[in-house]
C-alpha cells in the first residue's frame, strides 16, 4: 500500500511503514501468528507484498512489536471502541434548585418534588437558599430550611457537602443515594 497518512485523532502517534526505522523488530502476521525477528526492511517489504501495512503495536517491547494489518481498518475500529465506551458512559450532571429564606410551605414542597425527581434520574443537585436584603443577618433560618429539605429528600439522596455560606446563599450538595 505504500505510505498511508491517516491523521486519526483518536491513535497516540503510531509509526507506520517508513517511519518504522528500528534495526530489528518481532513481526506478527494479519492473521496473528508469529513471523519472527527480523529488519524493518524486510517486514516491510513482507507487508507490501500482501497489500498491507506494517504497523508499530508495542514499540517499548524488546525488541519492538510490529504487525501487518490494514491500518485505515485499524484506525476505524479503534474510534468505532472508542465512540461505543463514550456511549455507555453516564454524564452526571448537577442540578440547581434555588429558593429565597422567607419561601413559602407549596413552593417548598414543589421544590422538593423537583429534586427527588432529579435524583431518580441519579443527577446530583445543589439546593442553595438566597437572602435578600436584611435577611442575611438571618442565616439560621436558610440552615433550618436546608434541614427541613434535607429530611424531605432523605429517601432518594444523600447530603455529599454539607450547608456553607458562599456570598448571599446557603449551598448544600445533595446526591442520589446508589441503586440496587
Amino acid at each position: 500500500m505504500g505510505v498511508l497518512t491517516i491523521s486519526s485523532s483518536g491513535s497516540k502517534d503510531v509509526q507506520i511503514n517508513e517511519e518504522i526505522r528500528d534495526k530489528e523488530i518481532r513481526v506478527i502476521d494479519n492473521d496473528g501468528s508469529q513471523l519472527g525477528v527480523m529488519s524493518a526492511k524486510e517486514a516491510l517489504k513482507l507487508a507490501e507484498e500482501k497489500d498491507f501495512d506494517l504497523v508499530k503495536i508495542a514499540p517499548q517491547a524488546e525488541p519492538p512489536v510490529c504487525k501487518i494489518m490494514d491500518y485505515g481498518k485499524y484506525v476505524f475500529e479503534q474510534s468505532k471502541r472508542e465512540k461505543e465506551a463514550r456511549k455507555n458512559q453516564k454524564v452526571v450532571e448537577i442540578k440547581e434548585i434555588r429558593m429565597f429564606s422567607t419561601i413559602d410551605t407549596n413552593d417548598f414542597n414543589t421544590k422538593v418534588n423537583q429534586a427527588i425527581k432529579f435524583l431518580k434520574s441519579g443527577d446530583k443537585i445543589k439546593v442553595s437558599v438566597r437572602f435578600r436584603k436584611r435577611a442575611i443577618a438571618h442565616p439560621h433560618l436558610g440552615e433550618e430550611l436546608l434541614e427541613k429539605f434535607k429530611e424531605a429528600c432523605a429517601e432518594a439522596g444523600t447530603v455529599e457537602k454539607p450547608s456553607k455560606m458562599e456570598g448571599r446563599a446557603l449551598v448544600m450538595f445533595v446526591s442520589p443515594k446508589a441503586s440496587k
